[in-house]
């Protein structure tokens, strides 16, 4: 796999039972990669090793007056020094692409999960943590994966170095076959503290992000209250425990380096001090002792990667851990249909009647469905439940569509028949002409959707700050933040009408916006969605009154289906809905006085 090949075309099915095993898949899938930089590993490091013999050769050849063994060492110091920049500079590229293609292929994942959970992701896992996931985890997982090639090549090259020490020197050999083990293992019983601190500052780390996220979110709202302050107090809060882990995690990884550092130097002047005794006594030659002692100084570079290794499983674990859980989120428990398969026919779109079983709510093909609903989260949940993907199906039977249950659909199939607009819908950064050019069935143009939604202040607005006084080129900021409340709503409806969805739901589409707009876009989108099924939730009376079928939902399930005004008539409890009239107002028998009837909004907007 070249980096120039990124992205997969496919990133696979990930392992996601623990981190471990994921670490262990994302390995697997890239063997070849890793085989690659294991053999440029061994050429470079055993490389680096070959210098200690091409110095000790030297030095003894300068004792003994030898020309030709002179020579013949300033030929193994040159080979070796072009095979340890060969060496090195690929073992560079192709660790680094080992790197890229695992952090590549991990947030392939993160991104395909999150656009088949949808909305449903950030109620299952904190924002925070989702973020956390695919900026700073996967750098880390990226980096245990590339590190395990280069530690099995310095780990070769230590043994190998150990036993040709061994077979070139026994005396002095024996010591560094001894020796090397425990600078190897030295630290290993710090890595357990180590580990924890890392994990620590890592969950310390997630909170800040998602305290920033909230603050950045609500910073508007935060600044109209006062409370901006007081969020800033928290995140600074949050912020030096962040400092306080990680310098508590630095402190003790220091500690790794030093005994790294401090084990070498003992073992080296243990050789030094054993073989200056074995060449006074005669027993080895001077350019022995100058190899075997070059050859430990260097040991202490494949050494190194130990260390480095081990602060790879440290941080990557948890990392993976994080990113197993979010990958094992499924749709919904019932939703196990898999994807087609490339080349295969895309699924027919099922079209029809769309009707929950767990409600009883039906809506029928082509016509105006209003839904009032007195809570606003149960609102919000019947929504996921039309377009079937909700974040928990809690064992309800799916939604059918044409008799065709969306939960056996694919998913692709069943956002193509379904479309959401949540109550937050979210706006991408990018100018209009990009933000509306989505999927679609080309029946509906941008400028009647934009008609439609009563953008046409909105495109004004935007014209004013285009360069070239094109409002669809205009800049819009990531989440649409530099538009109104009200601006950012019509926007995003404008987006699900240019798509065109066979059925289209709704939930609160015109809340942020004034009444004169609303009774406009609700005349709009219902010329614009003739012969469509249409689904909105909504208490509004301008929105009701021009439903073809409005249906009161009372605590989850169906209390009564009529026009708006037969409701308003007939129905108590939604009147008190859509009217926010009182208990007192309900049971007040004249106007004004206790027991009348509070005129209902339609009325006064009728009157008006």
């Amino acid at each position: 796999m070249q980096i120039r090949d990124l992205p997969y075309l496919d990133p696979g099915e990930p392992d996601t039972r623990s981190g471990t095993r994921y670490l262990l898949w994302l390995g697997r899938g890239q063997l070849r990669g890793q085989l690659v930089t294991l053999a440029w590993g061994l050429l470079h490091f055993v490389s680096v090793m070959a210098l200690p013999y091409g110095v000790g050769l030297a030095v003894q050849a300068v004792v003994d007056g030898s020309g030709s063994r002179l020579a013949a060492a300033g030929g193994v110091l040159a080979v070796s020094a072009v095979l340890i920049a060969v060496g090195d500079t690929m073992l560079h590229r192709t660790a680094v692409t080992n790197w890229i293609t695992a952090a590549a292929r991990t947030q392939q994942l993160l991104a395909r999960k999150t656009a088949s959970l949808g909305s449903a992701l950030t109620r299952r896992v904190a924002a925070g943590e989702v973020v956390a996931v695919s900026t700073g985890d996967v750098e880390k997982i990226g980096w245990f994966v590339e590190g395990v090639s280069r530690f099995l090549a310095a780990a070769i090259t230590v043994v190998l170095v150990c036993v040709g020490l061994f077979v070139y020197e026994p005396h002095l050999g024996l010591i560094v076959a001894v020796g090397v083990p425990v600078l190897a293992l030295g630290v290993l019983p710090l890595l357990p503290r180590a580990t924890r601190l890392a994990d620590v500052q890592r969950e310390k780390a997630g909170r800040a992000t998602e305290l920033a996220s909230d603050t950045v979110a609500g910073l508007r709202v935060l600044r109209g209250i006062g409370g901006e302050e007081l969020f800033l107090t928290r995140y600074r809060t949050a912020s030096q425990e962040v400092r306080g882990a990680a310098v508590r995690s630095a402190r003790m990884w220091s500690l790794i380096s030093g005994i790294q550092v401090l084990l070498p130097g003992l073992l080296m002047i243990g050789v030094v001090w054993y073989g200056i005794g074995l060449v006074g006594d005669g027993r080895i030659e001077v350019g022995a002792l100058v190899t075997v002692y070059s050859a430990v100084m260097l040991l202490a570079y494949p050494l190194r990667h130990f260390e480095e290794i081990a602060m790879a499983w440290s941080f990557s674990r948890p990392s993976a851990r994080r990113a197993a859980r979010v990958l094992a989120l499924e749709r919904t428990a019932g939703a196990a249909s898999p994807a087609p398969a490339a080349g295969d026919a895309a699924p027919a779109v099922p079209s029809g009647d769309l009707y929950d079983p767990a409600s009883g709510l039906l809506a029928p093909a082509g016509a105006l469905t209003a839904v009032v609903c007195g809570d606003p989260d149960a609102a919000g949940r019947l929504a996921e439940r039309l377009g079937g993907h909700p974040a928990d199906a809690d064992g309800l039977p799916s939604v059918l569509l044409g008799g065709i249950a969306l939960d056996d659909l694919p998913l692709d199939g069943a956002r193509t028949a379904v479309l959401v607009q949540d109550k937050d819908p979210v706006l991408l950064s990018g100018s209009l002409a990009e933000l509306l050019a989505v999927p679609a069935s080309g029946a509906v143009a941008p400028e009647d959707a934009l008609a439609a939604a009563e953008c046409a202040d909105v495109l004004a607005a935007l014209a004013q700050a285009s360069l070239e006084g094109d409002p669809m080129a205009a800049p819009i900021t990531e989440r649409g933040r530099s538009l109104s409340g009200g601006q950012r709503q019509r926007i995003a409806l404008a987006r699900s009408l240019v798509t065109d969805p066979g059925v289209l739901v709704l939930d609160e589409p015109t809340s942020a916006v004034d009444s004169h707009t609303e009774a406009r876009i609700a005349e709009g989108v219902r010329a614009l969605r003739t012969g469509r099924t249409t689904v909105v939730l909504t208490s509004s009376p301008l929105l009701l009154d021009r439903a073809d079928r409005v249906v009161l939902l009372h605590e989850g399930e169906v209390a009564a289906v009529g026009s708006h005004r037969e409701l308003l008539e007939t129905e108590p409890r939604y009147r008190a809905v859509v009217t926010r009239e009182t208990d007192e107002e309900r049971l007040s028998p004249v106007p004004g006085g206790p027991g009348a009837a509070a005129p209902n909004a339609f009325d006064i907007e009728e009157t008006a």
